[in-house]
Parts: C-alpha cells; structure tokens; sequence
C-alpha cells in the first residue's frame, strides 16, 4: 500500500513537472503581440514579429569606424551583403557614432544598434540619388532615403541605439517657428538663402525647387532639372516599401529631413516601443506615417515631432485612387504624443481608404489637436469602421477633436488665425473624389485644456456618418460644432466651457 502511494505521488510529481514545462515552453513560444488582435470589432489577423536566424556579424568586422569620422557606407553595404549570402541575421552595431550614407535593407536581416550606438547619416546631397518613389501621396522623385528597403521580407531594427537623419541639412524653416538667435544662427549658414514668405532655405537649389512647387510638388520634369533641385527632394528617413513582416522595436529615430517613419504597402508590421522625434521647428516632420498598410501594431511608442505625430495616409488624389490599395486592420495601443500637428491622424491623403481601426490606451500631451482627421474634395477614398477609446489629452492648443472636409494644407492653428471659412451649404457633384467618411466611434475621452472642444465639418453633397460619441468630458474655451453630419449619436458628453 505504501508503495503504491509512493508511486502515484511520483507520477503525479512528473506529471506536474511536466505540464509545467509544457506550459513554459508554450510561454516561450507564444506571440507577445497576439493579446493586441483580440476582441476587435472587426476581423484582423495575429500579427506577428519576423523571425530572423541566429548568424550575428558585426559592423566592426567589415571595417566600420566608430568615431563619426570616417564614412561606413561601405562597410554597412558589405556586412548586409554577407549576412544576405548566409540566409541572413543580425548585424551588431556596437556604441560609437557611425557616420554613413544610405544603408538598404534586404530580406531576413536585423539592424540591431546596442546601448550607445548612434547612426548618423552624413550631410552630403551626393550620397543619395535621386530615385522614383512616392511622397506625401504621390509619385514623384526624391533622395534615397538614409535607411531603406523595397519588396524584403522580415527585416527588423531593433536594439536601444539611436538613427540621426541630419536633417537640419535638408529642411528649411519658418521665421516664425524659431527665436531670433536661432534665426542669426541659420543666416550665418554658408550657402543659404531665404526664400519669399520668410523661410530660410539650406540651399540656392533647394530655393530654386520651391519657386512655383505646389506645396512639395516641384515643377521638375528632366534629369537635368530634378538634379539642378537636388536638396529640394529631401527624403523621408526611413523608407519601407512593400515589405512583408516588419519590426521596429526600442530604437530612437530623430531628426529626418522630411517625415521621419515611412512603411508604404507593407504587410504585418510592427512598431513597438521606439521614440520617434524631430524638432518641433521641422517642416514636414511627421513622426510616423502610415500609408496603404496593413495589418499592423504601433504600440507602446513614443511621438515628438513638428508636424503630426502617429498619421494614417493611402496615397493622395488620382495617383492614389489608381494604386488603390487602402490602410487597414490597424491597432494603436498605449502611444503618448507630445508637439506636433496632431496626436492621432488620418489623411489627408487617404484616397485608398483607411478602414478597421483600433486606437486605444494612449495620450497625447500638449499637442495642436488630439485626434485630427483630415481630407478635402478632389481626393475621394472610403474612411470607415474606427473605433478610438480611452484617450487622455491636456492642453491642446486648437480642437481635441477634429473631423475638417476642407483641408487645404494649413494646421489646425494657422486656419483659425487666417480665419479660413469654407463654404460649407453649396453642394458638388459626387463623384469617386467626393470624401466618405462613415462609422466613428469615440469613447472614454478626458481632455484638460483645448482651444475648442470638437470640430465636426462634413461636405453638404456627403455628410459624415454614423458618429458614436460616448463618456468624452472636454474642457475648453469653445463648445463643440457639427456642420454636415448625420447619425450622430452623443451619450455623456460634457463640455466644460470657461
């Protein structure tokens, strides 16, 4: 009898150990980011991270300099080419400051920068080539960007490093986003010039690409006349273009010479846990913009940069009508936002549609708007199925909410002070570039501080739609506004005016 107890105490022993290590080897196997595509209103497949093998190289090894002295572009290229020959892995940039020119990306290759370890992109036009791609919607030529990758498959960047675009060589600024020593200091810049309007241009080329350029669209149609514009095209930092399990986790991205993060038509990506920053003076500084992806987490992040902040685009007018490729099945989780344009934004170049969104657990401090969405006639796309809760904001300069059909390039705070008042009764045609935007859904928002609370201007010819507004308590110097919109359906919403 007493053995037969003994032994069912050992079986049960074993077997209790082994269901533990079960347990703990499906831990350790289980997707860290699967608990974010769980009870969504809407279908949207387990992202995942991409794996990459186990090779590591360092940069170091392919004769990479540390001292941010002497150009690595040439190392860089060299260590990726091996790594791509052996299947792929990790290359190891140690702490240093490496100064380089463009660096591409190829598929199953992790750029992993250790504590320490700063890449700094080097002032220098030639190094990067003028190329087709698409900016702000369009397809148009710019600069290779400094970190780019097209049509790869699980490439990461990954460590706690820091990637440094030098954009300060790229972009121009306004007088008036500056104080005026900083103004002396960029007129003292050799080779400067300021342009009408009081922007102070880095460059005679850059000068001459903006005279007659809509917005950044220059007038350039040869080779001979893109390159005599060469720092007019400046580039976004970090260029993605259909690539396919994507990782960007615990780096510091700052200072690119236009936006600084730029997945376009990428498929199952993740951001988690970086800084994204730019000067708060920087001109098209977006921090992260999202165009025609999807499937895609950004979580746990942190924004800080001149223009918006975490933005959602599909491409701009007909050119992105004709690619037709939407952003979709989307969760932002646990961001803060600090200056910029805009907390959370969509467009407004959307004309592929933005769908299935999930924003949720985030904040947005000190921003010109909270959640900023965008668009203006002549773009068309389908806007729809947005779910945004608890959201915490706090002096917000202009709205806490804004959902503005009349975007013509301005901020939120230089159309209030230019007095911009569209015309809102007369109705257009509705055609495929009539803006539809359907099924909002807004709950748990609490906001200290905001020029207005909410703006809600639709088109007369197609008012938005089915706007949920639930538990939002918003203090600010002017109540709410709802212009051309339809089903809109507000439980405990409280605006505490002065």
């Amino acid at each position: 009898m007493k053995k037969s107890i003994l032994l069912l105490l050992s079986l049960c022993s074993f077997l209790g150990a082994s269901a533990q290590q079960t347990s703990g080897d499906c831990m350790k196997c289980d997707n860290p980011y699967k608990k974010y595509t769980q009870d969504l209103p809407f279908r949207m497949p387990e992202v995942k991270a991409p794996v990459i093998p186990d090779t590591k190289v360092s940069i170091l090894d392919f004769g990479g300099d540390a001292t941010g002295v002497t150009l690595c572009t040439e190392a860089f290229a060299k260590a990726i080419d091996a790594l791509s020959q052996k299947g792929g892995g990790h290359l190891i940039v140690p702490a240093g400051v490496w100064l380089t020119g463009p660096i591409v990306l190829k598929s199953n290759i992790d750029l992993h920068l250790e504590m320490g370890a700063i890449l700094q992109f080097a002032a220098d036009e030639k190094l990067y080539p003028i190329i087709k791609t698409s900016f702000e919607g369009l397809d148009t030529r710019r600069c290779q960007s400094p970190i780019s990758a097209n049509g790869a498959e699980n490439i990461s960047i990954t460590g706690r490093g820091a990637i440094d675009g030098n954009g300060q060589y790229w972009r121009p600024v306004k007088k008036a986003k500056v104080n005026e020593n900083h103004w002396k200091q960029l007129l003292a810049v050799p080779g400067s010039v300021v342009m009408p309007g009081n922007y102070w241009a880095p460059s005679a080329s850059y000068a001459k690409g903006h005279e007659g350029a809509d917005l950044n669209v220059p007038t350039a149609k040869t080779d001979e006349e893109f390159e005599a514009i060469h720092r007019f095209l400046r580039p976004v930092m970090i260029s993605l273009v259909g690539c396919k399990n994507v990782l960007l986790k615990g780096v510091i991205f700052q200072n690119s010479p236009a936006w600084n993060i730029h997945p376009l038509m990428c498929e199952n990506i993740i951001i988690d846990q970086v800084l994204a920053r730019n000067p708060s003076y920087a001109q098209n500084g977006d921090a992260l913009d999202l165009e025609s992806c999807k499937n895609a987490l950004i979580v746990n992040s942190r924004f800080d940069a001149g223009d918006d902040g975490i933005c959602i685009k599909s491409g701009k007018d007909a050119d992105g009508r004709r690619r037709g490729v939407p952003c979709e099945n989307v969760v932002v989780d646990g961001c803060t936002v600090f200056a910029g344009h805009g907390g959370f934004v969509v467009g407004s170049e959307m004309s592929g549609g933005v769908k299935n969104f999930k924003v949720q657990n985030c904040q947005f401090l000190g921003t010109d708007v909270g959640l900023r969405f965008k668009s203006t006639r002549g773009r068309g796309g389908i806007v729809e199925n947005i779910f945004i809760d608890n959201i915490s904001m706090m002096d917000i300069k202009t709205d806490a909410i804004t959902f503005n059909m009349y975007y013509g390039g301005k901020s939120v705070a230089e159309m209030l002070a230019d007095g911009d008042t569209p015309d809102n009764t007369t109705k257009m045609p509705v055609d495929e570039t009539t803006p539809i935007f359907r099924n909002i859904n807004i709950q748990n928002v609490n906001c200290s501080g905001a020029g207005r609370a909410m703006e809600f201007n639709g088109l007369p010819e197609m008012p938005m739609d089915n706007i949920s507004l639930k538990n939002i308590t918003i203090r600010a110097n002017q109540d709410a506004v709802f212009t051309n919109c339809q089903n809109v359906k507000q439980e405990n919403v409280k605006i505490i005016l002065p």
